[in-house]
């Protein structure tokens, strides 16, 4: 930890070779400004992550525990379907003369209800999963984004002075001015 506070207040005091200037060279400038930023938000965004994910981890692990209680309850109902299936066959063999017909379509429209419903409990425990994943992915997102975007202003409000920040502002407006009158 000493380490990278000593190279960030180095940073702050490099020694004056002449003048100080301001870098336009992209190629020098912006691997060492990513790999700052990308440090900062690994050290301070990790235990928030980390955090973040195991609270959704439990929702999501609580949303399958329901889906599988609302499947046992299905298969369950499925058994009890299955049992009814079997004294309608036994019905069925006793009144085989007077009503043959409508037990058989009873039949075929029990079990086609019994496995509409498995399949809707089953579909909506698939969507279910899948919402809460995303929902838990796009807030990690944001999370992550608003302390990454905290943390790079924190630097550099602490590493801008006055002067710096105006001939910053200056130079952007410049190179603003430029791609507009190229676009023109």
């Amino acid at each position: 930890m000493k380490n990278v506070t000593d190279s960030f207040v180095s940073l702050g005091h490099w020694p004056s070779a002449g003048s100080f200037g301001f870098n336009t060279d992209i190629l020098a400038t912006n691997p060492i400004n990513l790999s700052v930023v990308l440090g900062v938000l690994i050290f301070f965004g990790k235990g928030v992550l980390s955090d973040l994910l195991d609270n959704r981890k439990q929702r999501i692990l609580s949303t399958i525990r329901n889906s599988e209680e609302l499947r046992e309850g299905a298969i369950e109902k499925l058994e009890k379907a299955k049992a009814r299936l079997r004294k309608a066959k036994m019905e069925a063999d006793e009144f085989r003369v007077n009503g043959y017909s409508e037990i058989e379509r009873e039949k075929r429209n029990l079990i086609n209800s019994t496995y509409q419903n498995l399949e809707r409990l089953e579909n909506s425990k698939n969507e279910t999963i899948q919402f809460e994943q995303q929902r838990a992915i796009n807030q990690v997102r944001q999370r992550v984004f608003q302390q990454a975007l905290q943390g790079a202003l924190a630097t550099l409000n602490s590493c801008l002075n006055n002067e710096l920040h105006l001939r910053t502002i200056r130079a952007n407006i410049g190179m603003l001015g430029a791609m507009k009158e190229i676009n023109d």
